[in-house]
């Protein structure tokens, strides 16, 4: 087994993430075991250092459940099957998960991009129920941008703020995440501003969850890539195009880094979604 920090410039940030390999035997009850033993956002297990039909099977499971897809999971998994079990790496790794086959490229600047689905884009939600549930002011919500429901595998409603005073201020207001999350059936929510900490980004984000294992997630691959597809859908820059730095984490002491490349093509949104990862440990499972 390996643990990893992926979307991190440096050691100890950006998001935990265990991987095994040649999981094959392992049960589903076993998987989802250890990834509560675990108890990281997720755990991955790739079931042989075989590839199947160009691309490596891997299964995604959170303390809670499993999933048919997640960023920082796919970006750490394909650094492993690069790193440890290819030998000789090459430019590019694909993962076959639940959601489908997903590319992974390397750059030399060692930064992997992942290929996402194209964006769906679903629901519209009230403001001033989200503003509830993230305990801020209907005021503090930029509303000449929808709150909606975005997947490109996994859903999270995308949320736009003013201001970085209002994401730091956000809270879960668990009565009414409950009650959001019973009537709409969406636990996650991806809330952005466009006045980051540091100079050198673009945006700022947090996404809260109604979990109580992981109320908070520093960095969230498949919600960076969801935001991407929103940005450009709505042109929150003016533009079809987007590439940018999304700052993510600073509130939990995980400092993480998430590059985003989104764009419009014929018929559909291209979303791209890349960052570091760094090796911090290698172990067995006993």
């Amino acid at each position: 087994m390996y643990t990893l920090d992926v979307f991190a410039e440096e050691r100890y940030a950006g998001n935990q993430l265990a991987v095994f390999r040649n999981a094959a035997d392992l049960s589903p009850e076993i998987m989802q075991k250890i990834a509560r033993e675990m108890n990281y956002s997720e755990t991955t297990f790739i079931l042989s250092d075989t590839p199947r039909d160009g691309g490596y099977d891997v299964r995604i499971f959170t303390p809670e459940e499993e999933l048919p897809f997640a960023g920082h999971p796919t970006l750490g998994t394909a650094y492993v099957i690069l790193h440890e079990i290819m030998g000789t790496p090459g430019p590019q790794v694909k993962l076959n998960l639940k959601v489908g086959q997903i590319p992974v490229s390397v750059q030399p600047d060692g930064v992997l991009w992942m290929d996402q689905k194209p964006p769906a884009f679903g629901r519209l939600f009230e403001p001033a129920e989200i503003a509830s549930v993230l305990s801020l002011e209907l005021s503090d919500i930029d509303t000449r941008f929808p709150v909606q429901e975005v997947s490109t595998g996994l859903p999270f409603v995308i949320v736009a703020l003013k201001s970085n005073g209002a994401l730091h201020r956000a809270k879960r207001n668990m009565p009414a995440f409950e009650a959001f999350s019973k009537t709409h059936g969406r636990d996650m929510i991806y809330l952005f501003s466009a006045e980051p900490g540091s100079s050198e980004n673009q945006l700022a984000a947090r996404m809260l969850t109604i979990f109580q294992t992981m109320p908070e997630d520093p960095a969230t691959g498949s919600a960076c890539g969801c935001l991407g597809g929103y940005l450009v859908e709505h042109r929150y820059f003016g533009e079809v195009n987007v590439d940018v730095r999304v700052e993510q984490g600073y509130d939990m002491g995980r400092p993480s880094l998430l590059r985003l490349k989104a764009s419009r093509q014929p018929g559909h949104i291209a979303v791209k979604v890349g960052g570091k990862v760094i090796m911090v440990s290698k172990g067995q499972l006993l």
